[in-house]
């Protein structure tokens, strides 16, 4: 078996002890700054163990990864670099979940010189995301446009915000405030947060989605001179753009994203009964035919070994634990530096053990 270190032991670090340790065929090591969260976590799965982190500690950083085939980062971004740092030094590969543009440039920056392998941004969006639409553009002699959009919603909303806690505070309002990368004509450009809105319905229920930083990962320099136009999305149920403006520019909180985050954590509840919705649409030509090709598709909150995980935890903790799976286990190659996700085969993503919670076949279609 080979030995995990996992960084973080909230949500998503519950999700991927349950799914790795279930395999059978990796131990885990989980280590927080908040032991009892590590011994939480650890303690209802096989070959797990417990341990305190202190980043500020690179010595007792080292002893944590030493022996580990992989850290799995599912820390804060801002964490990040001192894990990317002291997985390098030791030779160890690196994984993370991070949206954050910065981060995921400083960890291309160390895997430039490492002996082992580093990718980054292995979630959902970006992680799956980037993966189903690599594989779209595979489908298109050329591709005029490429549309990303990605929801994590709460099955009952409650709230004026229409929104709960599934996922890092952090995390999410660093994608409402910082530049989004697209590829525009053909170029790589930048376009603001929260701009760009649209309303559409889907199965019967209506929905509004708007950019957002960090979606895309590195699939606009993956796809350059691929694509004429790119963007990302976040889907949201209809008024919750409007009134994230009013508390970020009206009432000012861009500048103060600390409280607005107490704020939130504060007011607003957490639920696990979630769903994601997951869209790419490509527009391009096939053989001299304008077409139009779609993977849509949406993934529920579920069980698994009798625990019960929300839908973002369950499809989070898949896309990096498929993708580390794979690549420790040669799908691309044997490979050093720095990996995109979307290199990953979709159908060779959905094949696998963990990947497989992704997997529909009603999605799929033709493609």
């Amino acid at each position: 078996m080979r030995t995990v270190a996992l960084f973080g032991a909230g949500k998503i670090g519950e999700a991927i002890t349950q799914l790795l340790s279930s395999s059978g065929r990796y131990t885990v090591r989980v280590c927080d700054g908040d032991l009892i969260a590590a011994q939480r976590i650890a303690a209802p799965w096989k070959n797990t163990e417990a341990h305190r982190l202190n980043l500020d500690d690179r010595e007792g950083v080292k002893k944590l990864l030493t022996g580990c085939s992989v850290v799995m980062s599912a820390l804060p971004f801002s964490c990040n670099r001192v894990v990317a740092e002291v997985a390098a030094e030791l030779g160890v590969h690196y994984a993370d979940l991070t949206e954050d543009v910065e981060t995921t440039r400083f960890v291309s920056s160390v895997a430039q010189s490492a002996k082992s392998w580093f990718m980054p941004q292995c979630g959902l969006a970006p992680g799956f995301i980037s993966i189903a639409a690599a594989h779209l553009v595979t489908l298109f002699d050329s591709v005029e446009s490429l549309k990303l959009r990605v929801g994590a919603l709460p099955m009952y909303p409650t709230n004026k915000l229409k929104y709960s806690i599934t996922w890092s505070t952090v995390g999410l309002i660093n994608e409402y405030c910082n530049p989004c990368e697209v590829i525009k004509d053909g170029v790589i450009s930048q376009v603001p947060p929260l701009q760009g809105q649209e309303i559409f319905s889907l199965d019967g229920d209506e929905y509004e989605a708007f950019n957002t930083s960090g979606g895309l990962g590195t699939l606009c320099h993956s796809l350059l001179g691929k694509v004429r136009k790119l963007g990302y999305k976040t889907i949201r149920y209809p008024g919750h753009r409007d009134l994230m403006s009013f508390l970020l520019h009206e009432l000012q909180f861009y500048d103060n994203r600390d409280q607005l985050r107490e704020i939130l954590e504060r007011s607003l509840p957490t639920t696990t009964q979630d769903k994601c919705i997951i869209l790419v649409e490509a527009i391009g030509q096939i053989k001299n035919k304008n077409v139009q090709k779609t993977y849509a598709s949406t993934v529920y909150h579920q069980s698994f070994a009798g625990v019960h995980f929300g839908a973002i935890q369950v499809t989070t903790a898949a896309g990096i634990c498929g993708a580390v799976d794979l690549v420790l286990n040669g799908a691309l190659g044997n490979r050093t530096g720095f990996i995109r996700v979307e290199e990953i085969p979709l159908k060779t993503f959905l094949a696998n053990e963990f990947g497989k919670i992704y997997l529909d076949e009603k999605a799929l279609g033709d493609l």
